[in-house]
């Protein structure tokens, strides 16, 4: 699988699951620090709230940044600091 496909396959199974309704899924960077609260998807980026931002502004973070995803969170491949640039 390239890294194409992975995005792909991510981008499906986050859509499948927000669509299920409930409650956001959370956003944790690969040391399990909490990033913020998933939104919706906006293309290849995701978009996450800004009532769970420190700046009280959404941020995007590119599908590439996106390792897995379980019923609870999306984990992500970087650090907090390295998805807020």
């Amino acid at each position: 699988m390239d890294a194409g496909q992975i995005t792909e396959r991510i981008a499906k199974d986050l859509k499948e699951r927000l669509d299920k309704g409930g409650e956001h899924l959370q956003v944790m960077d690969k040391n399990g620090e909490h990033v913020g609260t998933l939104d919706h998807l906006d293309g290849d980026k995701i978009k996450l709230t800004k009532s769970d931002s420190s700046d009280g502004k959404h941020h995007y973070l590119p599908l590439t940044q996106v390792e897995s995803m379980d019923d609870v969170a999306v984990y992500l491949n970087v650090t907090r600091e390295e998805a807020m640039k």
